[in-house]
């Protein structure tokens, strides 16, 4: 699916504030810099880890351990979801497949009401112009929520 240029450019400015809001409260020393702050941009924006996609797209919302207490969730609608419990909400078992399918969109809670969580597959995809790291990104931001879970 290729997406608009100006759409693009919108689903990037996006998750550059959602990383520095989440980066500036995370924070236990002083602010970093401007140049620091840029690098550290980048660094996570265009990494394919786990831990780092989410740091950049998850921590300011669902919190920096995950358990739904950002520091952007008193400014939302609905809290956001306790990311370490999804297997034990599950019955125990953590569905990797419908993880994934959530970030990207593809499925959707109708018992939640609306959606306020970003639907990250398109950005995931449309980071790099010459290559597309989406699928590796997804697969590795599931890995790691499935690392966090509640033993």
């Amino acid at each position: 699916m290729k997406v608009p240029t100006n759409l693009r450019f919108l689903m990037k400015m996006m998750a550059g504030a959602l990383l520095v809001s989440g980066a500036l409260a995370l924070a236990q020393t002083k602010p970093p810099s401007r140049q620091e702050s840029k690098k550290e941009y980048e660094r996570l924006i265009y990494s394919v880890r786990g831990p780092d996609l989410y740091r950049a797209h998850c921590a300011a919302c669902h919190g920096s351990g995950g358990k739904g207490d950002g520091p952007l969730a008193p400014a939302l609608k609905a809290k956001p979801a306790d990311l370490t419990a999804l297997a034990k909400n599950n019955g125990g078992k953590f569905s990797a497949e419908r993880v994934g399918k959530f970030i990207t969109g593809e499925e959707i809670s109708a018992s939640h009401g609306s959606r306020e969580m970003p639907v990250w597959g398109p950005i995931f995809h449309q980071i790099e112009d010459d290559r597309d790291f989406g699928n590796v990104r997804i697969q590795n931001l599931v890995k790691y929520l499935e690392s966090i879970q509640q033993k």
